[in-house]
């Protein structure tokens, strides 16, 4: 599978956003994909997660009620959309996928077995 994250950019607080994953090499719709962001001197962490079905979308409560991941199964792509953003999502955003059974939904990073090269989000104060 390679994946391709886009979207990153800079903002100002209060801004929007919407990052795009799109995937090929696999079947898509057998892909749980997630979200997870790095900030500088920091671990990569869990942002939002989406299941093969799209029904199962927890969220990190950094980002509750803030972002909202979604899927296109017909054009193979999974997006972030970033509302309100604030200076402490500034960060390397990356999507990762992992080809699960059923509804499994990979909850830990190391689950996933294919990530993307990642798009820079800066949110100016």
């Amino acid at each position: 599978v390679q994946l391709q994250a886009s979207g990153g950019g800079l903002v100002q607080a209060g801004g929007s956003l919407r990052l795009s994953c799109a995937a090929s090499g696999l079947t898509f719709s057998r892909l749980a994909v997630g979200w997870f962001r790095q900030a500088p001197g920091k671990e990569r962490e869990f942002v939002a997660i989406i299941s093969r079905s799209g029904s199962y979308t927890p969220y990190s409560d950094s980002v509750k009620g803030r972002f909202t991941i979604s899927r296109d199964n017909a054009k193979k792509e999974v997006y972030l959309q970033m509302n309100s953003l604030k200076p402490e999502d500034t960060a390397v955003y990356y999507c990762a996928a992992k080809s699960v059974i059923l509804t499994y939904t990979p909850m830990s990073i190391d689950e996933y077995d294919y990530w993307g090269q990642g798009t820079l989000v800066t949110v100016s104060s």
